[in-house]
């Protein structure tokens, strides 16, 4: 399996599925099963029994993961491949379509 070069906080977009074609921010990444979680994209309704925390209970709608795989890093409102290269004797992530150093 290929490393997971998507990180919180990056701004994605969506390359296959039902929300194609949608940007968001990644909430979450969890690599062992190599999916991300991504702000406003693949929502799910969720039925939720009244708790002591929602009292209320009812539907609720919230983001699902999404594969790795079907999301693509943005940059300046281009998709592009992340790579990585040894910068002043640290590793770091770098747009392959810009050539410049995300972070």
């Amino acid at each position: 399996m290929s490393a997971v070069r998507i990180k919180k906080g990056d701004t994605v977009k969506v390359i296959a599925g039902k929300d194609k074609g949608k940007e968001g921010k990644v909430m979450s990444v969890n690599a062992k099963n190599h999916t991300a979680l991504v702000e406003g994209v693949n929502m799910v309704t969720k039925h939720a029994k009244p708790s002591a925390a929602n009292q209320q209970g009812g539907i609720l709608h919230q983001e699902a993961p999404i594969d790795i795989s079907n999301i693509m890093y943005v940059v300046k409102g281009k998709t592009t491949k992340i790579g990585y290269e040894f910068k002043d004797g640290k590793k770091v992530r770098v747009a392959k379509a810009t050539g410049e150093v995300i972070d």
